[in-house]
């Protein structure tokens, strides 16, 4: 059976169980980093010599870095559902995640949620969580210009890509933090919210995690 080490409210390990739960796939979920610990035993560093959550071992197979399980994952259960087997469709969602992954995810989930919501107020940096908070919303504009004519990333259908920045949303839309009306972005973060593996994997509350910089 498919097993994957995280937390629940690790935004990556959330992008690997969203697309777990969509394929429909048998696996156990072994809580792992935070609270929890375990990041530095022999035998995890012996799957992922840098400590870090999300890792999958799905038989033999062992895969660490939360894009990598993705790919990993629909090129073995997906059946050319969410990552194309034609190179230039293909090409086209790595492009959307490897941009959700240097682009996106710093401006806000380093930025705008570490720099902010998990950092103590007292050591908080208003003025460059406030910039982050600005780099994020033009970037959620491009998304939001993405969707003019489709009602996914890259079609009519969703794809890696989808998880790779609709793994933010909820976060994005749950911070009390002045968002801008990106009409587009939320009709899709609507369509998101409304299949299950995002609401059971994604949607997970993390008020635990305000002002903890160490969890």
């Amino acid at each position: 059976m498919l097993r994957v080490w995280g937390r629940r409210s690790s935004v990556n390990v959330q992008k690997v169980l969203w697309l777990v739960g969509e394929l429909g796939l048998p696996h156990e979920h072994i809580p792992a980093g935070g609270d929890v610990g375990g990041l530095d035993d022999p035998a995890f560093r012996a799957m992922n010599p840098h400590g870090k959550v999300p890792v999958i071992a799905d038989g033999a197979a062992v895969v660490w870095e939360s894009h990598a399980i993705l790919r990993y994952l629909a090129a073995t259960h997906g059946a050319d559902r969410f990552w194309r087997a034609d190179p230039a469709a293909r090409a086209t969602v790595d492009g959307w995640m490897d941009w959700a992954q240097t682009a996106l995810q710093p401006a806000f989930l380093g930025g705008v949620f570490w720099g902010g919501y998990r950092t103590p107020k007292a050591r908080r940096d208003e003025g460059a969580v406030a910039r982050a908070l600005d780099q994020t919303v033009r970037y959620l504009t491009l998304v939001d210009a993405r969707l003019v004519d489709r009602p996914f990333i890259v079609g009519e259908d969703p794809s890696l890509a989808d998880i790779a920045i609709g793994a933010h949303l909820y976060r994005y839309f749950e911070l009390e933090i002045d968002r801008p009306a990106l009409p587009r972005l939320a009709v899709w973060y609507d369509r998101l919210r409304g299949r299950p593996a995002y609401s059971e994997h994604v949607m997970v509350p993390f008020a635990e995690l305000e002002g903890r910089l160490a969890f």
